[in-house]
């Protein structure tokens, strides 16, 4: 028997405001999906996104509490060009989102940005920068 990675999941707070800020960046949720306990998003490659509220983790877990400090996961989105990184994270500011760090072209070549979810994950939005003389 064969393990393979197959989902990432994620205990929101708020699902309506997590379903929100994910769909902004192209996930595809069951419509009335903000009544559910559980939600998944098909992620490319096969993966899974799960949305699970604290509610439901506590169901089957009662002491569960949710980590203090903030999030401990980044997930990283990749878009298709550096204006679109810009685009996201500006789309997703304006939305209320906290913007931890503004689009810069990093030097390992690429345009890079961090905003944070609801729960406080981190979430990169990167593209390859273009290469000079190419």
């Amino acid at each position: 028997m064969t393990v393979r990675f197959a989902v990432i999941g994620l205990v929101v707070s708020d699902l309506a405001a997590s379903l929100a800020f994910y769909r902004r960046l192209g996930l595809v949720f069951p419509e009335g999906a903000e009544d559910q306990p559980h939600v998944e998003a098909g992620l490319p490659g096969g993966l899974t996104l799960a949305l699970d509220t604290e509610e439901t983790v506590r169901s089957f877990h009662p002491g569960w509490q949710p980590p203090a400090g903030g999030g401990r996961i980044s997930l990283a989105f990749r878009c298709d060009s550096p204006a679109e990184v810009d685009a996201r994270y500006a789309e997703l500011v304006a939305a209320g989102h906290h913007g931890e760090l503004k689009p810069w072209d990093a030097v390992w070549g690429q345009r890079y940005a961090t905003v944070h979810d609801p729960d406080g994950n981190g979430v990169d939005l990167f593209a390859p920068l273009p290469v000079p003389g190419e």
